[in-house]
């Protein structure tokens, strides 16, 4: 039985687990990207949109790997997908079913759909797309919630696609293409390229965006709610979208990390708030954050 102990912390993060997570099954996809299933029961029952895993990749002595959860499972299973930069995730890619990893998660503090929210607009660049996957997930049943996943990529998106057939506002769906996963759960998805993607916008995500918020009322923008993560010149984009439009956004950080649960304080970021200028750490204070609170107005 897989090991199966407890890290504890305070506050509304809860716990972390450390588990022995089995692979089930791990495919590579064009452009160099994969996508890692793993057994990981603990991880998968507590996890939230936005939250991630600190994965030892290989040997003892490596350091783990964040990576951002994109699909959890009722079976127990999560879903990881990443690109092999460095020594650690290409040994990752070396991996098959059936091997074990050693896996500490869900860590951080995910996505807040708080109250009132009607429609979140889902941006996710690159590898920041597994937590807008995991938002899709977490958020199709909601029949309060209106969701629309805008996925941006210079390189062939690690998903089957499909023709669309979901409208989104300002976009029009003539040769189109969207993630067939997310419209099998009704889920729309817009897909955007700068490289010539079939069935993707020439452009980025938070251009598509812009034509859906402004096409909505004041009042429609009150209740909704952006949602970020890929690239840095992306996420200062998003915060600045969400500032001219009126609307509430938050962004999840990536950072490199040591430790994973706060206690090397190696991945701290300014955080500007009502008292001030304050250093906070990504990995348990994060990875969410307030965009204003990461890129305040000039």
């Amino acid at each position: 039985m897989a090991q199966r102990t407890i890290v504890s912390h305070s506050g509304r993060r809860g716990s972390i687990a450390l588990e022995q997570a089995r692979i089930l099954e791990h495919h590579a996809w064009p452009g160099d990207q994969f996508i890692l299933r793993m057994h990981a029961p603990i991880t998968a029952q507590r996890a939230l949109p936005g939250t991630f895993v600190h994965l030892q990749c290989a040997g003892a002595t490596a350091l783990r790997r964040p990576l951002s959860i994109m699909r959890t499972d009722a079976a127990g299973w999560i879903e990881l997908l990443y690109k092999p930069v460095g020594a650690g995730l290409a040994a990752l890619t070396r991996k098959r079913a059936g091997e074990s990893l050693s896996l500490l998660g869900p860590i951080g503090n995910g996505f807040d759909f708080r109250a009132g929210t009607q429609r979140v607009l889902a941006l996710g660049g690159g590898v920041g797309i597994p937590p807008m996957v995991f938002a899709a997930r977490h958020l199709r049943a909601r029949s309060d919630i209106a969701l629309t996943v805008y996925m941006g990529s210079e390189i062939p998106f690690p998903f089957e696609l499909t023709p669309a057939t979901l409208a989104v506002p300002g976009i029009d769906s003539d040769g189109r293409s969207a993630v067939a996963l997310l419209q099998s759960w009704g889920v729309a998805s817009v897909l955007a390229s700068r490289s010539g993607l079939a069935g993707a916008f020439d452009g980025y995500v938070t251009e598509l965006a812009e034509r859906t918020l402004s096409r909505l009322s004041p009042q429609e923008k009150s209740a909704t709610l952006l949602l970020a993560c890929g690239p840095e010149p992306m996420l200062a984009a998003a915060a600045r979208l969400a500032r001219d439009h009126g609307v509430a956004c938050q962004i999840a950080l990536e950072e490199y990390m040591a430790c994973g649960v706060g206690g090397c304080a190696g991945c701290t970021v300014e955080v500007h708030t009502a008292a001030g200028s304050a250093m906070q750490r990504v990995c348990v204070d994060g990875p969410v954050f307030e965009a204003a609170a990461i890129y305040p107005a000039a």
